[in-house]
């Protein structure tokens, strides 16, 4: 693998970690604004907006620490990849009804805005670099070295 290419899988992997790891920890801080947040989608059982605010948080920023510290990456890029599919369902889902709420992505008390079109095309952006992020490991035969 050429140097360049080697150095954008690094930088995809670290701003993928990090974009997550942000997130999780602002919606962690504020879990019944986020329960809300979910709750507008209008996609849930009640009950179920309260279980996803209170464990996605804590999955993204696992998986964004796993990210940046450049361990168990495929597993973690896996799981963004897949959480960021059924938020762009969701954001389809949104649109199509014509619903006009804020994701609840980076601010889930909803005092900034972001409509569901802005968050479709950041969340495309995403998936590019959870893409980037799985292809940074290289898969490969085990490495045996010597004692």
């Amino acid at each position: 693998m050429n140097r360049l290419v080697s150095i954008v899988l690094h930088v995809a992997r670290i701003a993928l970690g990090v974009t997550f790891f942000y997130a999780g920890w602002i919606k962690a801080q504020e879990p019944v604004d986020f329960a809300r947040a979910v709750a507008n989608y209008q996609v849930l059982p009640y009950s179920w907006n309260f279980l996803v605010a209170a464990t996605l948080p804590y999955v993204e920023l696992l998986a964004g620490t796993l990210l940046v510290l450049n361990r168990r990456v495929r597993p973690a890029a896996l799981v963004l990849g897949i959480l960021n599919f059924v938020f762009i369902l969701a954001l389809i889902s949104v649109m199509a009804r014509g619903l006009d709420i804020d994701c609840g992505c980076f601010d889930p008390s909803g005092q900034g805005h972001t409509t569901a079109l802005e968050a479709l095309l950041r969340d495309f952006g995403l998936m590019v670099l959870v893409i980037l992020a799985w292809f940074s490991r290289k898969r490969g035969p085990a490495r045996h070295y010597p004692e």
